[in-house]
This record gives C-alpha cells, structure tokens and sequence, in this order.
C-alpha cells in the first residue's frame, strides 16, 4: 500500500458525523483500511456508501423485482436498461429523481435532473428521443409552491430545448404533503443499435482513463449526502450543492460520444452523476474486477486551487469518464476538440484492486475497490425495521354523499389543480423538436407516442404514480401505479415491454416508512410479474421529508411499450358524431381514496380501489386487440375521477359531445359515474353489436353507455348537462390563472 501523505488533520467523531456515516459504518471503514482515512478517503467512503449510491436501505427489496423477458437486453445495474425492439433496435431508458436539488434552487436543480438523465441513456450509445417528467408539489395555497413551479418547469424546457430532446409527456399534481420536499423526476429514452451497445466495466492493465466535457467545478460537492438526508430549517443554506447545467455543452457532448462511439476506441464509458469522478472511476474499476491510478493535476479545473477532496466530490455536470484502447487517444482527442471540449488522459487501469489518486505529485488516496464497494451496507429488517400499513376502514358508496348535479361535480373535478389541463407547462416545452413525436401522442393525452425514425414503429411512453393509494394501502398502491402504467400504453395499442421506476419515500429509519416501501415494492413486484412488464432500471429517493413530515409514497412508473403499426394505433379523442361509446371492464362504484371523494367532500378515506391484475390483463389484450383489428375509432383508460371524467377528456379532445346512460342497477349513479374501478376502459366504435359480441366470448366485461354528438355532456333522462365549451374553460383556466398569466 502507498504512504498516504495529504490531509493528515485527524478524523473526529463530528466530522464522521458530517460525512452522513454512523459509528458503525466508520467502524466498517477503519475495518477496511487497516488505519483512520485522511479527509479525501472520508469523502470518498461517504459518497460511495450514501442511501444515494448504495441503496442500503432499498437494494434487498429491489432485488425482489421481476428484472427479466426475452425481449430485455440489459436490466439493472447498469446506467439504463435496454429492450430490444427488433431490426438490431434497442431502447435505453431511465427514470431517476433530483429532489431535494430543485426544492432549494428549482431551476437548477431541475434542468441538472434532466441533464444528468440523458447522459445515463447516451452513455450507452443512445441518442436521446424523447424525455418525460414527473412533478409534485405543495398545496396551490403554500407560499412557495408558485415559486417553485414556475422554477422547475423553466428548468426542464431550458435543459431539454436548448439539448434539442423533446420532452413528450408526464404528471404533475399537488398536495400537502410536498409542501417541504417537492418531487421532480426525469426520464429519458433513447435509440440504439442493439450490436452496438457500450457498458461501463472497465478492462485492459493499462488502458488509458479519459476525462470529457466540461471542466471541474465546486459545484455539486456533497449533492449524494444531501440527497440522502432530510431536510430541516437550514435546506436555503445547502445551495452549495446544487449543480450547475449546460444545456448547449451537453448537446456538443452527445453529439461527441455518439461520433466517437462510431469508432473502435472505448473500452467502458460511465457519466459523472452523483458522487462524480468518485462514483465513475469506482464502478467501472469494480464491474471490471480493475485498478485505478488517477492524477488528479490532469483534471480540467475551472477554479483555482482545487483540493483532491473537492475534485473528486464534485458534481459538476456535462462530464463523461472512459477507458479508452491504447493508441486511440488521437484519433478520441481530435473529436472532442471538433466538438469544443476538454479531453484529457487522467490515469490507467491496474490490476492492483486499488484506487490511487495522487495530487501535486504525492498519493492523497489509497483505497481498495472492491471492499469498500461489496462492504457498502445492505440493511435488514434489523437495521431499517418496518411495519405494514394498517388497512383503511372499507368505505361503501352509499357512506358517500351524492351530488345534487352530477355535472357540476364534473365542473368541480375538471378544474381542481390535479386534473386541470396542464398546457402551461408543457407549452413550455419544445415537444416536436426531432420532428417524430406524433399529434395524438403529445402532451396532454394519456401515453406520448414517438415515431422511431425511418420506421412505421412507434414507442409509446408513460409515467403514473397514484400517492394517495399508496399512502392509504402500499401493497395496492403500488399494483395500481404498474396497471396503470401498462393501460396508458394498451389504450393506444402499444404492447407494454418493460418499465423503469423512481421510487420516492420518507425516511426509512421510520418503521412506518419502511413498511410504505416493502408495500409497494411488494405491489409493484406481483403486477410487473403478472402483466409481463418487467423492471429494466430505476431510481430510490429515500428522505424526501422535512422536519419530520414525509411525503405522500411516490412510486413513479416510467413503462415503455412499441407500436409495430402506426396505422394500428389509437388517440383518445371522439371522431365523429353518432358512435357508440362502450365502456370495457366491471364497474362496482369504488369511491374510497377517490378524487370524487377528496374534491367534492373533502374527504381523504377508505381503501384504495382494489387492483385485480388477472383482469388487468385480459381486459387490456382485448382492448390492444380491438385496436390493432381497427375495430375502434377512439380509447382512453380510465384513472382519476372515474367514468365521466374520462368520458369528458375524450369529448373535450375531440370537440364532441356524448349523451350517457347511466345503468339501472344497484350501483348508485354517483358511485358509477366517478368510482375509480380499475382495469377500464372506454371505446368508441361504429359496431357495438359486433365490439360486445366478441367481449363476450373473451369473457370480457363490456356494455354500452351511451354514444357521441352534440356540444356537450349529458345525463339521458334530463339528470345533468354541460357544454364542452364550460368544461374546456375551467379545466384550462385554473393554472394559467393560478400562474398569473390567465
């Protein structure tokens, strides 16, 4: 081992302490050392075993997730996951969070997410197509929350338009419970010859380590220990951490590794995401079983005086680390320069299993790699206890009060702040850039639909996640969020491949938490495995809390589905007057947790609607089928607010009306028309004799409700009515207004 020279100041316990490690990890650290860690090796520990690159908390339960299908390339573990879509096609994509960044610098912090994500997809040799997002903030009501929202939506369309990615779809809603700790997850897929992929473990004694993109900055230094804490009163002082974006270096960085990719020159390739140069330089050393020996007076700086410390915790973004075959580095350097970046050979491989880095001519940091890697904590139920959620009290219609006028509670629920049109945001957004998102799959509508250039392939792409099931039953909530996913994709007559997820939670240490995160875990695991829609990447944001108060559980599901036909796809809005609209699936009129419930009664109770994935299942290949026999001219799934609500977006997306009949059944008329039931759809077709009859033989529950025209909604039998044109201005009224741009 080398004589470690730099930064010899003794280690204290409030130090450790700092660095977000406890007694018995530094324990562990001593352990593995053989003597105490100067401060540059602390930092290294503390980085590499925070809940942000370890997954201690979360990586037993991960590994309880369906990850395999003949159709997946490469599943967790790398910086994205991969699917084949046949023709040498492959998919990369990832859904990951940057939270706590964008509560105390919204831009930044957001347009860094969005930065960082697609150099997770183009690190593999993908060129990004197209990015989605998925927001939660505070109530309308709380100081900030306008602020915030206004910070983060500039963020993302600055990032994502000036890289020139479109950002094609996603969620946003509101509640109290991220009034201290917003969410803003980013996602990105991208394209890729499936016989030319790139992964980052790193191989070849000798082999040079290259260091692209922008140059080192203070920025970012201790963003992975931030994110693996809560927040308190001090968060505004924590700015320090938040990264600084680039959009137009990260355009000239793709567009160099892609050409460069073109080549025979990289080994292994890794972004600098959390924990920069530290996390990059381990995880390809570790994957390939390498040394390291780095020199850090090689590293690009953009400030004067850098410590070993502070280059190797920075998280400075747009930078790219690689191994690179010996005597390529001309061929590599003379396309960085092309591209305006800085390129420089930072240190080799070894086969030592050691880390060096040395600084100023002495080594600063001997660390062995794959100790400190395979010794990062994996807690039990031991270290992170947990209990389950108790069940809700059952809740049954006829408890819940029904609405004098049907259609003024759909007025009321088209213009609260989680079903209002979101136009203001995505406008906001370029979401044509590339030219292949199509008109029925932009912003606004249920799944976003990108063509695969050259192709008449399409990807259909989602994000959904339903907290306040979760919050009310993890184990269905998390079901709930996969389902619902894969019905964004079936309604438009995509086949569901694989999804990726960002897994947003309180603290863990909180056996309640816990308990919120083995739930879902445990719901999401049974529906990805019954709807053959497995886990191909993802991302865990543990400590979303502040001062003790934790969000609402927040499993985000990105699902990816293909098209095989254009011409056999399906939008949501009505064609044409004078079709019949038939409702597939059992309604029963569930209410609880329902936004029926919390908007018109003030009420947040009873369990969620239950998930029965069998009938997810069928129920969603008759509808793809209905879809890719033409035999349905419109399709959209039914989620939040029920029935009417859904019939109402396809009305008010196609500018045509519908009259429904509500059925004469024991089901009350306000339980059916705003029940959030799962496993629904509603369809509109020139054939309902033809549409019910071949339900029936699939054993398909389905029925016809009603049929299209006119200029509004209505009851049949006089029992409400309301113009398309009254439902359109509130639904797009409320943000704009709430903006202050109405």
């Amino acid at each position: 081992m080398n004589d470690v020279s730099a930064d010899t100041a003794p280690i204290t316990p409030d130090m450790v302490e700092s660095h977000g490690l406890s007694p018995s990890e530094y324990d562990k650290v001593l352990e593995i050392l053989g003597r105490a860690p100067n401060i540059t090796e602390l930092g290294i520990f503390s980085v590499m075993w925070s809940e942000h690159c370890s997954y201690k908390s979360s990586k037993k339960w991960l590994k309880t997730l369906p990850t395999e299908a003949p159709w997946v390339i490469c599943g967790p573990g790398e910086n994205a996951g991969i699917i084949d879509i046949g023709d040498n096609q492959a998919v990369i994509f990832k859904m990951e969070s940057h939270n706590h960044p964008s509560f105390i610098e919204p831009y930044q912090g957001a347009a860094t997410g969005v930065g960082g994500i697609l150099r997770d997809v183009f690190t593999m040799g993908a060129r990004p197509i197209a990015n989605l997002n998925s927001l939660r903030f505070g109530r309308p009501e709380h100081p900030k929350t306008r602020h915030l929202v206004s910070g983060v939506v500039a963020g993302i369309g600055g990032y994502g338009n000036c890289v020139g990615v479109p950002t094609v779809g996603g969620e946003c809603t509101f509640h109290e419970a991220y009034d201290g700790n917003i969410l803003v997850n980013a996602m990105t897929v991208g394209l890729a010859d499936a016989d030319n992929i790139f992964y980052s473990a790193a191989s070849g004694v000798g082999n040079p380590i290259v260091y692209v993109g922008s140059k080192t900055g203070r920025d970012g230094i201790h963003g992975a220990t931030m994110a693996s804490t809560e927040f308190s009163e001090d968060s505004e002082a924590k700015r320090p951490t938040v990264q600084v974006g680039d959009p137009f270096t990260e355009k000239l960085l793709i567009e160099a590794c892609l050409e460069l990719m073109a080549t025979d020159c990289i080994v292994a390739i890794q972004d600098m995401g959390a924990a920069g140069l530290t996390s990059s330089s381990f995880e390809m050393a570790s994957k390939g079983g390498m040394g390291v020996e780095l020199d850090l007076d090689h590293v690009p700086q953009r400030e004067e005086n850098m410590t070993a410390y502070e280059m190797m915790l920075s998280e400075s973004q747009e930078r790219m680390l690689m191994v690179l075959r010996p005597g390529s580095e001309d061929e590599a350097r003379a396309i960085f320069e092309k591209w305006e970046l800085d390129f420089a050979i930072v240190g080799t491989l070894t086969d030592s299993g050691h880390m060096v880095l040395t600084h100023k001519g002495e080594v600063v940091a001997d660390l062995p790699i794959d100790p400190l890697a395979l010794a990062s904590p994996e807690y039990d139920e031991t270290e992170r206890p947990w209990t389950p959620t108790p069940k809700p009290e059952p809740l049954s219609a006829d408890d819940v009060p029904a609405p004098n006028d049907p259609m003024a509670a759909l007025e009321t629920l088209m213009g609260c702040p989680d079903l209002a049109s979101k136009r203001w945001i995505w406008e906001q957004y370029d979401h044509m850039v590339m030219a292949d998102t199509l008109g029925f799959g932009r912003p606004g509508g249920g799944a976003a639909v990108v063509r695969v250039h050259g192709t008449k392939k399409a990807l259909a792409i989602t994000s959904d996640c339903t907290p306040r099931y979760c919050k009310a039953d993890p184990v269905e909530g998390g079901k709930q969020a996969v389902a619902e996913a894969w019905r964004n994709l079936t309604a438009v007559g995509a086949k569901p491949l694989a999804t990726t997820d960002c897994l947003n939670f309180g603290n863990p240490e909180k056996p309640d938490i816990m308990g919120q995160f083995v739930g879902c875990i445990e719901g999401m695991g049974e529906a990805c495995r019954t709807l053959e829609f497995p886990v191909v990447s993802g991302n865990v944001s543990l400590y979303n809390e502040t001062q003790g108060a934790g969000v609402l559980p927040t499993p985000a599901i990105g699902g990816v589905g293909l098209i095989d036909n254009l011409m056999l796809s399906a939008s949501m809005d009505f064609k044409a007057d004078g079709e019949a609209l038939v409702l597939i699936g059992e309604t029963r009129g569930h209410l609880g947790q329902s936004l029926y419930l919390r908007e018109i009664e003030g009420r947040e109770d009873g369990p969620p609607p239950p998930v029965d994935l069998a009938a997810e299942k069928r129920n969603g290949d008759f509808v793809r089928g209905l879809i890719r026999s033409d035999d349905v001219t419109a399709c959209h799934d039914i989620s939040d607010g029920g029935l009417l609500v859904c019939v109402a977006e396809m009305a008010m997306k196609g500018n045509i009306g519908a009259t429904i009949q509500v059925p004469d059944n024991d089901t009350p008329a306000h339980a059916w028309l705003f029940g959030e039931d799962q496993a629904r759809y509603v369809v509109t077709t020139k054939d309902a004799g033809g549409l019910l009859e071949a339900a029936e033989k699939a054993g398909v529950p389905a029925m016809q409700i009603g049929i299209t025209g006119g200029a509004g909604l209505s009851l049949l039998g006089g029992a409400g009515e309301t113009a398309l044109k009254t439902l359109s201005d509130i639904n797009e009224g409320w943000l704009p207004e709430y903006m202050g741009e109405a």
